[in-house]
């Protein structure tokens, strides 16, 4: 067993959960090494097409369809596809939640504990740029993380809020169709992961999170609409923090029912309620985990009209509406709002009282207007595909110009290159990196300093 000190109480009650012969398969996993695992983001690339791609050696998670093991040894942070959005490093057990929730392009998603983004931007990807994501974590620090990852992936249809849950449903009452609680836990299913989850699990134990767990999970049935489904979900062993929510859930809400969940190789039911479903290390390649799925009785989600009513198309400035001729991606001027100088495309779906909260971001951040010129931001280039921008330069990964783009420095064109004269979308092997603007030979770095190389 790894030097990792735990409990006797927590032992002993594992022993209570599993039973002796599991217990000491339980205990035996911790002599394993952790797993390491990404996935890939669908909405920029197939997963088929990115192992082919790909230097790193990658093995597939068996219930995850774009998710990947990858060797500890490797940095895949450290990778310019990784800067492009390509993939999220993101443990295989904490994949399947936001997997095996069912989205579809259109749905108006609520991510209710949502920092830093693993579950998110799957939940994100699987919209397919139609729809809302509310996306919402209570640490306002712990949201702009959330808010990076979101733009990196190239999510637009997304607001991020950093709302206490009761706040969040002054506004979103009945409004959500999906909904994911991956809940505040004790995180006794990360004890090999990270060992430092031990020390914080004897500061605040089951019963600590349960309190919790019981007030989010609340509010949350009070978002979803008739017909939606909502998500539960933890990375903890504990009855009380797992099953005990769920019952209290369809004991306080009639209306509310368990969708049974299919198993898959490795995974296992319910304990003491069927239709659950529970990862142990010991029985897959991965940590722990629990998910219940439920779903709100009467009426079909998606059938209410809900859009925001900016119907009118509006007049933009001049440096915005040319700057916006150069994306063949149609845009429609009505949700385009101007505030502050900043430029957001707003979602296609927003409640017309959605001012009423913190929000971080309100759909997809255009750009910034500044004396007589648009620059366009971050979190634009990444939402692009390619051949969505008038004028790109693509490197090849091995090229040294990426890193350079990467770090912020000034990129020079070689003699055999064509000049570039204004604003460019910098791509490696064909995906968005950011942009540049062109003054013939040079392109003047408009790389974001907060996501550069270090």
């Amino acid at each position: 067993m790894k030097e990792i000190k735990i409990s006797e109480e927590f032992l002993n009650r594992m022993r209570d959960l599993l039973g002796e012969e599991d217990y000491n398969a339980y205990l035996k996993s911790f002599e394993e090494e952790r797993l390491y695992g990404l996935r890939v983001n669908t909405l920029k690339v197939s997963p088929e097409a990115f192992v082919k791609m790909t230097s790193l050696k990658l093995l597939p998670v068996p219930w995850i369809s774009n998710g990947f093991y990858y060797d500890g040894e490797e940095r895949p942070a450290k990778d310019p596809y990784y800067y492009a959005g390509l993939y999220y490093l993101q443990e295989p057990s904490a994949m399947t939640p936001a997997h095996m929730l069912p989205i579809v392009p259109g749905d108006k998603v609520l991510d209710l504990c949502a920092a830093p983004g693993g579950k998110s931007t799957e939940l994100g990807a699987k919209l397919r740029g139609k729809g809302l994501l509310v996306s919402n974590d209570i640490s306002n620090s712990r949201a702009r993380a959330l808010l990076k990852n979101l733009e990196l992936w190239g999510i637009e249809n997304i607001c991020v809020t950093s709302e206490e849950p009761q706040k969040l449903k002054t506004t979103f009452a009945g409004f959500f169709d999906k909904i994911l609680v991956d809940a505040p836990c004790s995180g006794e299913g990360m004890f090999r992961k990270d060992a430092d989850m031990v020390k914080s699990y004897e500061e605040h134990g089951p019963e600590y999170y349960e309190a919790i767990q019981k007030e989010i999970v609340g509010h949350a049935v009070d978002m979803l609409a008739p017909g939606g489904l909502m998500m539960y979900s933890t990375c903890t062993f504990s009855i009380c923090e797992n099953e005990d929510i769920i019952r209290l859930i369809l004991e306080n809400h009639t209306d509310m029912e368990l969708v049974k969940l299919p198993l898959f190789e490795g995974a296992s039911d319910g304990i003491g309620l069927s239709g659950c479903l529970r990862l142990f290390p010991h029985k897959i390649k991965g940590e722990g985990h629990f998910m219940a799925l439920l779903r709100k009785k009467g009426g079909s989600v998606g059938t209410e009209e809900t859009k925001t009513g900016r119907k009118k198309e509006k007049e933009l400035p001049k440096e915005l509406s040319q700057f916006l001729s150069l994306i063949s991606k149609p845009l429609i001027t009505s949700r385009i709002e101007i505030k502050n100088d900043c430029v957001y495309y707003l979602p296609e779906y927003f409640p017309e009282n959605g001012g009423k909260l913190r929000y971080l971001r309100t759909g997809l951040c255009l750009g910034e207007m500044k004396k007589e010129r648009f620059e366009p931001s971050q979190a634009l280039a990444q939402s692009l595909k390619m051949e969505e921008f008038k004028q790109t330069l693509s490197f090849q990964k091995e090229d040294e110009r990426v890193i350079r783009y990467l770090k912020g420095e000034t990129v020079f064109l070689t003699e055999m290159e064509e000049r570039i004269k204004g604003w460019c979308l910098i791509c490696v092997d064909g995906f968005p990196l950011g942009f540049a603007k062109g003054n013939g030979d040079t392109l003047k770095n408009k790389y974001y300093p907060g996501w550069r190389w270090q």
